[in-house]
């Protein structure tokens, strides 16, 4: 049910707003309704034209790279949010802790704040990238991700931009964590806890750590709006309809 109700999403979000009117989304919807019934997920994409399947498919990508990236690049974007929130690293809680019984735990929670600020202003960066990824979506990519896993998107994104946008984050997040005090007493122990078997080599560094971070906390937020409108796209695609035709309520 998930991927032939994807299906209708996409068809009924094709750019080309003149050439749809409300009669033709409901033909649509009857179409696509008859196929759900019968189970056959694939022709119903191949019913589709190339191009309604590419410029849907688009039109939505893109509306959950909107809300992804607006939901983490502001305050509180990360530190607000348990499920991005970014703390220090496990292999660090036994330092956490003993700073904390020696009088340092302001500067210990500083650190997690300054770590998080760092990725809210880094994530802006991601949109474009993002967005330039959809762009060049082939056909091909477009098809596979409508009749591919539930994750096909997150998966298409990450394959894409991860490289793109580490090298866009790490700058901006050694910015931001230039000035923090003990971001340099943090590198220190965790380069020589990394020595030593004691901290995984990709938490040795604060800055690649909370880039790290960042990205996995962009890619999951595109998650949950893929899941979103996988679960429910008539839902997100009524929100739409009304931003596109705005004078047809």
């Amino acid at each position: 049910m998930n991927k032939t109700a994807w299906v209708l999403l996409v068809g009924m979000l094709i750019t080309d707003v003149q050439a749809l009117d409300l009669k033709g989304l409901s033909e649509m919807v009857d179409k696509v309704g008859g196929s759900a019934n019968g189970g056959v997920k694939h022709d119903a994409v191949s019913s589709l034209t190339d191009q309604e399947a590419s410029d849907g498919l688009k039109l939505a990508l893109n509306q959950g790279v909107s809300k992804a990236v607006g939901l983490l690049g502001t305050t509180d974007g990360f530190m607000g949010n348990k499920e991005v929130k970014i703390p220090l690293p496990d292999s660090l809680k036994k330092v956490e802790k003993g700073m904390r019984m020696v009088g340092m735990g302001k500067q210990a929670d500083e650190l997690v704040l300054k770590m998080n600020r760092a990725a809210e202003q880094a994530v802006p960066e991601a949109k474009t990238l993002l967005v330039n990824s959809v762009k060049q979506m082939s056909l091909t990519d477009a098809k596979n991700i409508l009749t591919g896993p539930q994750d096909a998107a997150t998966q298409y994104f990450k394959k894409t931009t991860s490289t793109d946008m580490a090298a866009k984050f790490l700058p901006i997040v050694q910015k931001a964590t230039a000035n923090v005090q003990l971001a340099d007493t943090y590198n220190k122990y965790a380069e020589m806890g990394s020595k030593f078997g004691m901290i995984k080599k990709e938490d040795a560094n604060i800055n690649q750590y909370v880039t790290q971070k960042a990205l996995d906390g962009v890619y999951l937020m595109i998650a949950k709006e893929e899941a979103a409108i996988r679960q429910d796209p008539m839902g997100q695609a009524s929100n739409l309809l009304k931003k596109v035709f705005g004078a047809a309520k």
